[in-house]
């Protein structure tokens, strides 16, 4: 391949960037406008809903104005939740869910910087100032002296910066004269500080992305099951490390990190800023805009490491969540299935809009399986039985009402009668006295629980004594049973005067 086809490769790559393809398109300026009046400079995410009904009223109040007012006819068409679906598609917005479990838009990195592009460009600045030049001597300056494998000469740098500065320090004590910023230096240096601070939300959006997309690669790895899932969890913190470590965002993520863990050095970051913000020549250079944006850069700093340790949070939870609940048992052919056609469907909506359908079969068109029932339902097996043939009562044989009832239970009624004259006449006998005294057709073991029943009512305790009970079956035979002593009248307390006369 060519250079220059080579190069024309490399163009045409960095033009389908969504950065690119968002300013690219015939209505980027309105879509720029929307975003940055929505969103502000800190990229604060916005409930769905909310951002719907904005959307609404930014293309109804554009479409009120006449062309001479707002100089733009070509406007997005459709409704505020079709163009958040849309620009979703195109990587400028992302859905997600916040703290509180409410779905809220957030910019993406792409469209973040499509906006810093816009906003750089709509600065008037000078292509070529001294300031410019001086920042550049110093970074090379201070990076040669930070990276130079010589000791010597890191050693004779540092010498000559100590010189410059001590001779200046000196002259100052000295009472010599101040040298004031130029107008020009300082509008160059405020340009170059704005544009610094300006880029920081796009670099915490691209971590913040870069843990989202190892986070849906985890779990797609956890569906998958090719992998064990010791092998999962180690290439997610050999990613994470190099994250933090060899890329740009991960880079200027930890440095912002470490800026917040020191106080002396937040507090000289405060204090360098309000200092440049009451500089004489500020009120002539900056805007509003300018000064809330240069003042809240600490806060932006916070905010921003925030959202991008809430997403690293959100990876953590899945491993966790996963080790936790994950049974080596599941690896069934059902199991593998289902995490199939999840992953296929995660892939299908991420192509297709809210409304799309797709049919799907009942069942997939070949079915592998290791082994058939050998036996399968048969209606015959399901069948009534044989209805009861009616028997003639002729040859049924004869039972006597006699017969029947010596089958049956206690003659409550009958034994009732006889334990309250029982009672009346021998109130110091027991249950099983009177059994004994019954006709042979109320001893038959059945009344023994008759009785029992019975006696409930008495009120009386079972002595710890036994007393036999000598029943007879219908058929003659006799079988005896041993009941604890339960009297038919309950011991009457004594009295004082009793007490005294047992007494010794």
């Amino acid at each position: 391949m060519s250079e220059i086809a080579a190069e024309l490769a490399r163009v045409k790559g960095a033009f389908a960037q969504p950065t690119l393809t968002l300013l690219h398109q015939r209505q980027a300026p309105v879509v720029i406008a929307i975003f940055r009046t929505v969103f502000g400079r800190h990229n604060k995410p916005i409930p769905t809903a909310r951002l719907h009904t904005q959307v609404d009223a930014h293309l109804e109040a554009l479409r009120q104005q006449s062309l001479d007012q707002v100089g733009e006819s070509d406007l997005p068409q459709g409704s505020g939740r079709e163009l958040c679906q849309r620009w979703m598609r195109g990587q400028w917005l992302v859905r997600a869910l916040d703290e509180a479990g409410q779905e809220v838009y957030a910019l993406t990195s792409h469209a973040q910087q499509a906006l810093e592009l816009v906003k750089t460009l709509a600065r008037d600045r000078a292509t070529l100032s001294e300031h410019r030049i001086a920042t550049i001597l110093g970074t090379v300056r201070r990076f040669n002296a930070d990276a130079n494998p010589d000791r010597s000469t890191r050693v004779t740098i540092l010498n000559t910066e100590i010189a410059r500065l001590s001779a200046e320090r000196d002259r100052l004590v000295d009472g010599a004269e101040l040298v004031s910023a130029t107008e020009d230096y300082m509008q160059e240096g405020y340009a170059e500080l704005l544009s610094l601070v300006s880029a920081l939300p796009s670099d915490f959006a691209r971590v913040e992305e870069r843990f989202a997309a190892i986070r849906s690669e985890i779990l797609a790895a956890f569906r998958a099951e090719d992998r064990p899932p010791g092998a999962v969890i180690d290439d997610y913190l050999a990613r994470a490390d190099a994250l933090m470590t060899s890329t740009h965002e991960g880079r200027a993520f930890e440095g912002a990190f470490a800026l917040l863990r020191d106080d002396a050095l937040v507090g000289q970051l405060r204090g360098d800023l309000n200092a440049l913000l009451e500089h004489p020549l500020s009120d002539r250079i900056l805007a509003d805009a300018d000064r809330a944006e240069l003042r809240g850069t600490v806060k932006l700093i916070r905010e921003g490491l925030d959202r991008a340790l809430a997403q690293r949070s959100k990876v953590t939870a899945t491993l966790k969540e996963y080790i936790v609940a994950h049974d080596g048992l599941r690896d069934r052919e059902l199991e593998q299935t289902l995490r199939q056609v999840e992953a296929e469907l995660m892939t299908w909506l991420a192509g297709t809009g809210p409304r799309a359908s797709h049919e799907v079969p009942l069942l997939p068109a070949r079915v592998g399986v290791d082994h058939l029932r050998e036996r399968f339902h048969d209606p015959a097996d399901d069948v009534l039985p044989e209805p009861i043939a009616i028997v003639d009562p002729a040859g049924a044989p004869d039972v006597s009402l006699a017969d029947l009832m010596a089958q049956g239970g206690p003659h409550l009624g009958v034994l009732r009668e006889r334990l309250d004259e029982m009672t009346a006449a021998r109130p110091e006998g027991s249950l099983g006295e009177l059994f004994d005294e019954l006709e042979p057709a109320l001893r038959r073991p059945v009344e023994i629980f008759g009785l029992l029943h019975l006696a409930a009512d008495l009120e009386g305790q079972a002595e710890p004594a036994w007393e036999s009970y000598r029943a007879l079956r219908p058929d003659g035979s006799d079988r005896e049973f041993r009941v604890p002593r339960l009297p038919l009248r309950p011991a009457e307390p004594l009295t004082d005067a009793d007490e005294s006369e047992a007494r010794p």
